[in-house]
């Protein structure tokens, strides 16, 4: 296809329609036998010069994986794609970039980058093989988040999903992958809290061996005297803003909120927009921008939307 094309590849039309889809063939469970290093190099040579033509930043925020696609709707959430999973090696991928993730605050930031050790970092997954069974010891982009400072706590839980957190490779209820970027939460001993979907979570990262450098950035938090804001899976237009003939999409929140208190790590203000097309004549085609805004963040382990009305936005540090 080409780069003005719009490919159904995410699970969201609405991410689908403003982005560029690069599908890398294999399985993210046997990673050793798909992501090589030749993959690795002819992909961050693709999207370095995507990157440059299109003027499209080179961070998580704008280079995301399927896993960090949000489901458009509550009842999409469970069917999300879960590739390129823990094992993909984003850490040497940005530095392939020429965008490696570095330390860019002091200790008591209000932001911190996720960037584990990839070879050392080895968390336990299940179901590369058979459901429950073990997966082979190897080396992981991923964090594990817990409901407390220490790995005796539950897992912390995803809502939208509606089911027990696992170990298992697909499950991404409660873990943060390399160069994901949270507002911190909490400090105690060698453990770091962030907020990820409406809670805290914390994960292991001691001052010897972290698996998160510090960060700055911008954050959104619920405006004064707004007790929750709802979060979006996609950023479509208000109603009075499509034209005659193209039906009005449903804006409806999905089963999270953003509590008073918490922040989140904002990407891009954007305004509604949604890409009308349901066949291949262009003449047919039609996109309809709205006056809502909306800011994208990091929410969990995907990113999702909220309204710009809703929210305030707050530098890290404060």
């Amino acid at each position: 296809m080409k780069a003005k094309d719009v490919a159904w590849h995410a699970g969201n039309w609405y991410v689908n329609a403003k982005s560029i889809g690069l599908e890398h063939e294999g399985f993210l469970a046997r990673p050793d036998a798909w992501y090589t290093e030749a993959m690795y190099r002819s992909s961050a040579r693709l999207v370095a010069y995507l990157a440059q033509k299109y003027d499209i930043p080179l961070d998580r925020q704008h280079i995301l994986g399927h896993d960090t696609v949000p489901g458009p709707t509550a009842s999409t959430i469970r069917g999300m794609h879960t590739d390129p999973g823990p094992y993909w090696d984003w850490r040497h991928y940005f530095e392939l970039l020429g965008r490696p993730f570095e330390a860019a605050a002091g200790p008591d930031s209000g932001v911190v980058t996720i960037r584990p050790d990839y070879a050392a970092n080895r968390p336990r997954y299940t179901g590369c093989v058979s459901a429950g069974a073990p997966c082979a010891d190897h080396g992981s982009s991923a964090v594990r988040l817990y409901s407390g400072p220490g790995e005796s706590y539950p897992l912390v839980k995803d809502v939208g999903l509606g089911s027990a957190p696992t170990t298992g490779v697909n499950d991404l209820s409660s873990r943060v992958s390399t160069g994901q970027q949270y507002a911190v939460a909490d400090r105690k001993g060698d453990w770091t809290a962030i907020w990820y979907l409406g809670q805290k979570a914390w994960f292991r990262n001691p001052k010897q061996n972290p698996t998160a450098v510090n960060a700055t950035g911008r954050t959104v938090t619920p405006r004064d005297g707004l007790k929750s804001v709802p979060v979006f899976g996609r950023a479509y237009p208000e109603a009075a803003a499509y034209p005659a003939g193209v039906p009005a999409q449903p804006v409806s929140p999905l089963p999270y909120t953003l509590p008073a208190g918490q922040r989140y790590v904002v990407g891009d203000r954007l305004p509604g927009q949604y890409y009308y097309a349901v066949g291949f004549d262009a003449a047919s085609h039609r996109v309809v921008v709205g006056k809502e805004q909306y800011y994208e963040i990091q929410f969990g382990h995907r990113v999702g939307f909220v309204r710009a009305a809703d929210v305030r936005v707050v530098p890290s540090g404060s």
